[in-house]
């Protein structure tokens, strides 16, 4: 009785939060959908927050759900690696595109600061990136696993905006054609991908992997000293007499020192980025060193 009563809730929250937004669904217009009295509410879900984080968490349970029985349907009918992934990408975007308002990034929604909610945002985040990952890995095999995490990461993009798109109006595409114009692009990246032997910018101890391990410390630590590898490579092609690249060339060598440290010294690095920055050809590298430098450990 009480798991009839919860599902009833979650899928009348579910309907009035799509018609009226979360600001103005208000539990009291729920509990009358419902037909039961508020204080039933309450005793399930504290809080509008717990109550839209339940609807949030059956929606991509079902997403999930249905995503896997369709990998062992299309597995049982035998279809091509190429109209398997054509299928899965129409699939999600169906179902994205019909739970919008849950499946979107939620920036504009105070929900973001609540702690309950964050743990199942980034467990669905993390289980959509391994799906992403398999679908690919599935449709390409071993050639692709070197740029798996780049092609997810320009899939997501694409999937991302042209979702956008859709609910906006401003494409009139059915998601069947839409899926097959993805899939189409993804195999013209994926091709070049391989057939140039690039060199992946995404790998396993990116940042962007932190949807499913944090970040260690020891991964951020390689990420800045391969970048400030990259710099002494640019500090070394740049048209400067050879006094001053040497001093630059010395003063990266100090930072990467001081960044080696158990506590690097803030005053320090500050001063030697600093003097990096006074050189116009480093600042973008100089500015994104910055940004590395103030990300958190373990940030989502």
């Amino acid at each position: 009785m009480e798991q009839f009563k919860r599902q009833q809730i979650i899928e009348t929250a579910m309907r009035i939060f799509k018609e009226k937004g979360y600001f103005a669904a208000s539990m009291q217009d729920i509990a009358e959908a419902c037909g039961m009295a508020k204080a039933s509410i309450y005793k399930i879900f504290p809080s509008k927050e717990d109550l839209f984080t339940g609807v949030f968490v059956e929606v991509h349970r079902t997403l999930f759900e249905e995503a896997r029985t369709l990998d062992r349907t299309l597995r049982l009918e035998g279809h091509s690696p190429k109209e398997s992934l054509r299928r899965k990408i129409e699939y999600q975007l169906q179902f994205m595109l019909e739970n919008y308002f849950f499946t979107r990034e939620f920036k504009d929604l105070p929900i973001t600061s609540n702690e309950n909610f964050l743990i199942e945002w980034r467990k669905k985040r993390a289980t959509l990136l391994t799906m992403h990952l398999d679908c690919f890995r599935e449709a390409y095999g071993e050639p692709i696993v070197p740029y798996l995490g780049d092609t997810v990461a320009i899939f997501r993009g694409m999937l991302r905006e042209y979702l956008s798109h859709s609910v906006q109006a401003a494409i009139s595409v059915p998601m069947s054609d839409l899926a097959g114009f993805l899939v189409d692009r993804m195999e013209a990246i994926v091709g070049d991908l391989i057939a140039s032997g690039a060199e992946p910018v995404l790998k396993a101890s990116n940042a962007y992997f932190n949807d499913i391990s944090p970040l260690s410390d020891e991964a951020r630590q390689a990420n800045l000293e391969a970048f400030l590898n990259v710099v002494v490579l640019k500090i070394k092609e740049l048209p400067q007499p050879m006094r001053i690249r040497e001093e630059l060339l010395e003063v990266v060598g100090l930072l990467q020192r001081e960044l080696g440290q158990p506590k690097p010294n803030s005053t320090l690095v500050r001063v030697y980025i600093t003097f990096l920055d006074t050189i116009g050809d480093l600042r973008p590298y100089t500015n994104q060193l910055v940004l590395m430098l103030n990300q958190p450990a373990m940030q989502h």
